[in-house]
């Protein structure tokens, strides 16, 4: 199902930020900022003060810092750099890629223009020199980019699924693709799965739920069990990452009560076990790698199948899934590779970037927008997540910028991606504002 609510909250790198439902109030308190954070008025330069920032707006950063409504995008989804200092946007609904160029100074309204238009939703996008990649849903697009414009499209990737692929009837929940170009010099497409738990993907020509790697013309599968890997992007020593949205409504894998009142809730679905699993993997690819789905979910469980049991979110181990692999015939879950680091269940990250030392205040790492999911009562609250970079991996994540929802659930913005500019601002975008924000020091 296509992931509709909100983030990972956290006080300390491994403890929740819960919060309430998703309807839109101006006038509800925010929730306590996390440790680390402090508290601070969102800049908004009059001619940028449309809704939602008609009304004051508080966000949570990293103490010292200013956060400042730096555009106005409608639907602006993932962000990239140019090699001469432009940020473009996606905005998939709208079918084209924002240009934003910023003047003498960074912190001043950039002029915002369209570099092209006329796509089949496009989304993620990356360079390689003056080459952009750009991945529509069913495709992925190659230009030549200078001086704030493109030419010379072509196609490098084709047949890519989506809405219109014939034996999907118009049905495919996760048609939004990514891109990351690796240092080997081949691309990497995110290829989402169909829909919730649908295993036929994984027979699927071309394989959907996987990560593909693209190179002297051929296609192929890089990794898999990948259930929608919108997050994808090189790390420093040259490891391709992703960060994912796992599946929906699990079942209760265990022949016992959940709540240890007796009797057996194996097999149901329940509210309270659905809200913390599985967990979102944030997983390092090697070429073959499996993450699991829709046979085996990650689990953050400390005490398994517990409630109330303490929750982990590194080095995690597999469960079987109950309705798709309960006797483990489909996939052996003990012999996967244990998920790196991963975030709440239901965060639904999204955009993701490395940054290099001297942009956020912890050290190099990796900046996830986290978006939120329809699946949780009560909602998570959106944010910038952060995970820094140490040892050649990634370590827990921690929140970076908060502050958009309130302590009764109502929230105004949702964080899709955030990227490190070239003047070493951190640079994120929203579509529920249609905004494009600028944190530095300040």
């Amino acid at each position: 199902m296509r992931r509709r609510a909100t983030a990972i909250g956290a006080a300390t790198l491994t403890a929740l930020l819960l919060a309430g439902c998703t309807a839109d109030s101006p006038a509800a308190a925010p929730t306590p900022a996390p440790s680390g954070l402090g508290r601070s008025a969102l800049r908004v330069p009059d001619a940028l003060d449309g809704a939602p920032f008609d009304a004051s707006r508080t966000v949570d950063a990293p103490r010292g810092w200013t956060v400042s409504v730096w555009a106005r995008v409608d639907g602006a989804r993932l962000a990239a750099w140019t090699p001469d200092g432009r940020l473009l946007v996606s905005r998939p609904e709208s079918g084209d890629v924002q240009v934003l160029t910023p003047g003498s100074d960074p912190q001043a309204v950039p002029r915002t223009t369209t570099l092209v238009s006329g796509l089949n939703r496009p989304h993620g996008m990356a360079f390689r020199g003056d080459t952009l990649y750009v991945a529509e849903s069913d495709r992925v697009s190659a230009y030549d980019y200078a001086d704030g414009a493109v030419s010379g499209r072509r196609t490098v990737v084709a047949g890519l699924p989506d809405a219109s692929t014939p034996e999907l009837r118009g049905a495919y929940a996760h048609a939004l693709k990514s891109v990351a170009v690796g240092t080997d010099g081949a691309l990497y497409v995110s290829v989402g799965s169909t829909g919730n738990a649908s295993a036929e993907d994984r027979s699927a020509s071309p394989e959907r739920a996987s990560i593909l790697r693209v190179q002297g013309g051929r296609t192929t599968v890089f990794a898999r069990g990948v259930r929608n890997g919108t997050g994808l992007a090189i790390a420093p020593d040259g490891a391709v990452w992703t960060a994912v949205n796992n599946r929906d409504r699990i079942a209760y894998p265990y022949d016992r009560a959940y709540d240890g009142s007796g009797g057996s809730d194996l097999g149901a679905v329940l509210q309270p076990y659905v809200n913390d699993h599985p967990l979102e993997p944030v997983a390092k690819l090697t070429a073959g790698r499996d993450l699991g789905w829709p046979y085996c979910n990650p689990d953050p469980d400390v005490d398994p199948g517990a409630a109330g049991t303490a929750f982990a979110f590194t080095n995690r181990g597999f469960v079987r899934d109950r309705e798709t692999n309960a006797d483990g015939s489909r996939l052996d879950c003990d012999a996967l590779p244990r998920v790196e680091q991963g975030l709440p269940a239901h965060s639904a990250p999204l955009g993701m970037s490395f940054v290099g030392a001297g942009v956020v205040p912890a050290g190099p790492g990796a900046l996830v927008g986290v978006h939120g999911s329809w699946n949780r009562t009560p909602p998570r609250a959106p944010e910038v997540a952060f995970l820094p970079w140490r040892d050649g991996t990634l370590q827990p994540a921690q929140p970076l910028l908060t502050g958009f929802q309130a302590a009764d659930g109502n929230r105004w913005g949702r964080p899709v991606a955030a990227v490190a500019g070239p003047d070493r601002a951190v640079y994120v975008t929203d579509d529920e504002a249609g905004a494009v924000y600028r944190m530095a020091p300040s």
